[in-house]
């Protein structure tokens, strides 16, 4: 690491003779190996992008000149180039830096990231701006990988970066593979593409001299532009997407040539208008096991760095995974059922929808990474009477939101949105805590909203969403494991708007959902010690609230805790002070949640603590009231 010790920030890197930035490259890798293996990570992504990163920050004038990246995934090298080299081991740790590019942290993240396919808009924004400004020496660059490219934004991007005076550097970065393998048209057609170095050479030539004989002017650009595509196509036999948005194309190009990266950034980075940049790359390269099974890699948690030996909890003598109680009785409900199908949007593996597109491929549809896609694609679906399983994690389910109005609450259609990883997750942080699913679907007419207390409750919300007539039903659960050892038991049907009382008590009423309710109960417990005795009430649907339930607490008690995994503004807690207000009942009620602004990363137990979401937090407020 002789090299990487010395490169405190872009500018030391950039004081390197071109033949050391392979020596770079791998003291970077190594690094990364190094780190990751004890500070579990996105792995393979960053991998794969260590040579465009070195060569972004050799060519590129940064932080000056923008790099907006997609996701952020593939950021760690940024990262440690962008002096936080000694920081890295803190990575997603509370406390730490974050697992994702945010402006906050470092003047050299643009552009804060987390969810897919932003950076083609992000920095086309920026690049508008810098217009504005005068900054006609300000270079801005979007990083997009082909998943990413799958996703509606993407293409709305293009089709404004053509029609909107820039000069845009975007950077595709095609490994072939998002988490699971990418999937649709665009991933058929990336694999495919060709472009000629000696053709864009011609073209240039070309046109810089039309350009100085006067027959090139701005009014007959887009004319000359489709004409030469059209050209171009009709010699290739070969027809370029991104040319048929009037941007350049150049590619398909090797994404672990370092010095080859830098010469063809240098020669393209000054060219008017927008363009992108074609690279392949492997993701996991230079890490063997890696590069075998990415999916795998993506987030492998701890790991042998010598033998790439996983350290996976698999013990059946424990909870699973709730993913995995989804995903088994997903499987178990769709060979009872014929109408039931699957939806993912690219996370098949990580919502354990692969279960049932092993046994059932033919009723599993994973449509890339597009969530508003998924949801009307399973609306389609429903209305010609299929059942869809759509599973969204909690937080890409708010790139649907539109679709769940108009295209299916609207509708009243029978289809179930499975939401994974709701409330807070982790070390993902900001962008990925599942805080406003309640409150979000809550003012939706024509929608069910639940969430189980341990997975038995699961599994009967799923038989119960199952049955015909039920309309848009939203089930709600959190990342990691669950409660019960023992939970593949009979299927039962939880009446719709029916929550229960787990225990009596005459001090406080405690109203929990989901499976935050566990930890509920352990504070009652602990707070008997000071002499409290709390009633618990699971309330199960948050839409329709289970009204008389809510009248019982009402006559009986006068002073009320809500709790859930969710934001405290419009939740359930909100919920329960409109109705006991118009009610004319006047309790005094306090609210436990995750507060009014965005929440770090870190364990989730270190989470709920800092949101007063524990054992001790809450017994605090019972024992106070």
């Amino acid at each position: 690491m002789n090299l990487l010790k010395q490169i405190n920030s872009p500018s030391d890197l950039r004081l390197l003779k071109p033949e050391e930035l392979i020596l770079v490259c791998n003291e970077l890798r190594q690094y990364l190996i190094e780190v990751l293996a004890e500070n579990p990570g996105h792995f393979a992504s960053s991998l794969g992008t260590i040579e465009l990163t070195v060569a972004l920050h050799y060519a590129f004038s940064t932080p000056y000149d923008r790099i907006v990246w997609d996701v952020g995934h593939q950021a760690y090298g940024h990262k440690i180039l962008t002096g936080r080299r000694d920081e890295f081991p803190t990575l997603r740790k509370f406390g730490g830096i974050s697992g994702f590019p945010n402006p906050e942290e470092s003047e050299y993240d643009s552009f804060i990231a987390g969810h897919a396919s932003n950076s083609i808009s992000a920095a086309l924004g920026m690049a508008a701006a810098s217009k504005l400004k005068n900054e006609t020496d300000r270079k801005i660059v979007a990083v997009i990988g082909d998943g990413s490219m799958t996703g509606g934004l993407a293409f709305e991007g293009l089709n404004n970066a053509s029609s909107t005076p820039n000069n845009l550097l975007i950077i595709l970065n095609d490994n072939n593979m998002s988490i699971d393998k990418p999937v649709g048209g665009m991933s058929e057609y990336l694999v495919n593409i060709t472009a000629s170095q000696a053709y864009n050479k011609i073209r240039y030539k070309i046109y810089n001299s039309l350009k100085n004989k006067g027959f090139f002017r701005e009014g007959k650009k887009e004319a000359i532009l489709r004409f030469n595509n059209s050209l171009k196509a009709l010699l290739t036999r070969q027809h370029n997407i991104f040319e048929g948005f009037n941007i350049r194309y150049f590619g398909p190009v090797d994404g672990h040539d370092v010095n080859g990266l830098v010469r063809i950034i240098n020669n393209i980075k000054n060219m008017a208008g927008p363009k992108l940049l074609h690279i392949r790359t492997i993701k996991g390269k230079g890490f063997e096991p890696a590069e075998k099974e990415a999916t795998i890699w993506h987030a492998p948690g701890k790991f042998n760095k010598e033998t790439g030996e996983r350290m996976v909890w698999k013990s059946k003598d424990e909870p699973q995974l709730y993913q995995d109680i989804f995903g088994h009785t997903l499987l178990e409900l769709a060979k009872e059922n014929e109408r039931i199908v699957g939806i993912t949007p690219a996370m098949p593996t990580g919502c354990s929808m692969i279960y049932l597109m092993k046994e059932l491929p033919e009723r599993t549809f994973d449509v890339g990474i597009a969530e508003g896609h998924a949801v009307t694609y399973a609306a389609g679906l429903a209305k010609e009477g299929i059942l869809p399983f759509c599973n969204i994690y909690s937080s890409f389910m708010q790139r649907a939101y539109d679709q769940i109005i108009h295209d299916a609450a609207l509708q009243k259609l029978d289809m179930v949105l499975c939401l994974d990883r709701a409330g807070l997750v982790g070390e993902d942080g900001m962008t990925h805590h599942g805080a406003f699913d309640l409150a979000y679907l809550r003012c939706i007419p024509n929608l069910t909203i639940a969430s189980p207390l341990n997975e038995i409750a699961l599994r009967n919300l799923m038989f119960t969403a199952s049955r015909p007539g039920m309309g848009v039903f939203a089930i709600r659960y959190p990342r990691g494991k669950g409660e019960l050892k023992d939970w593949e038991t009979p299927f039962e049907i939880l009446p719709v708007g029916k929550g229960c009382k787990l225990k009596d008590g005459k001090d406080v009423a405690v109203l929990s959902i989901g499976p935050i309710g566990n930890i509920v109960t352990e504070a009652i417990e602990k707070a008997k010690e000071s002499g409290v005795d709390a009633a618990h009430y699971d309330m199960i649907y948050l839409k329709p609230v289970d009204e008389e339930l809510l009248h019982e607490v009402g006559k009986n008690f006068r002073r009320i805790i809500t709790v859930e995994n969710g934001t405290i503004q419009g939740g359930l807690g909100t919920a329960v002070m409109e109705f006991m207000m118009e009610n004319g009942y006047n309790p005094a009620i306090r609210r436990i949640g995750i507060p009014d602004h965005f929440v770090e990363h870190g364990t989730i137990p270190e989470l709920y603590r800092l949101c007063g979401m524990d054992a001790e937090g809450i017994t605090k407020v019972l024992s106070f009231i």
